[in-house]
């Protein structure tokens, strides 16, 4: 069941930031007819998936997609050249596969460089201190455009910390955004969730990755025993 209530409540905030920003609604564990439910109401959003499989099982060429997950190296092929952006670009085995398939497919795929702005063991991304030199690494592959940065937050309620964290990634973000890539603007910021997406907005994010506010909350298959 989609939270049009949320929808609603989502778009009140992004106007009130007077900036285009782009709402990717989290896939993960919906049904195809939650899915055309979301698109039916609100066709303006994008779709993301966090895992190969899951986005494999639900896609849909009719919309638009991002994957927002971290992304292993041999499940790359899958992806390339049916999802707008990859969120989760962070090290350079990735690109060198990315680089591959995208040449092979004959596209130009459009990337984030994730940052791990809290420094957490269990989540993928670049240090915040090699995030420029790391997309700076990036220039020479013709078949990647990197077109900012994206980052998952610690889940620390609107503290003073997390305001912190993300003045950090805001002003890294305008630090890489001075790197061009392909000739291409660096010109997307990724952060957000349902969580902390109105703090994220205040910190000049454009893009938000909104799943529980939109569906509720998952409900995970059960496991035999």
């Amino acid at each position: 069941m989609v939270n049009t209530q949320a929808v609603e409540e989502i778009r009140r905030a992004i106007a009130a930031t007077g900036r285009d920003v782009t709402v990717v609604a989290a896939a993960k564990t919906r049904t195809r007819e939650e899915i055309d439910a979301l698109m039916s109401y609100a066709p303006d959003f994008v779709l993301g998936e966090n895992r190969v499989q899951e986005f494999r099982d639900a896609y849909n060429p009719a919309y638009k997609w991002h994957f927002i997950g971290q992304l292993q190296t041999n499940k790359a092929k899958y992806i390339i050249g049916k999802v707008a952006l990859i969120h989760s670009l962070d090290r350079i085995e990735l690109a060198d596969e990315i680089e591959r398939r995208a040449e092979k497919c004959g596209v130009v795929q459009d990337c984030l460089v994730e940052v791990n702005m809290g420094s957490e063991i269990s989540k993928g991304g670049v240090a915040p201190e090699c995030a420029a030199e790391f997309v700076g690494s990036l220039r020479d592959y013709r078949h990647i455009r990197v077109r900012g940065l994206m980052s998952v937050l610690p889940a620390l309620g609107d503290t003073p910390e997390l305001r912190r964290l993300y003045a950090d990634l805001q002003s890294l973000y305008g630090e890489v955004r001075e790197i061009r890539q392909n000739n291409a603007e660096i010109d997307f910021l990724s952060a957000g969730m349902t969580g902390d997406y109105a703090v994220a907005l205040e910190y000049g994010s454009n893009i938000i990755r909104i799943g529980r506010a939109i569906f509720g909350e998952r409900i995970y298959p059960a496991t035999a025993i």
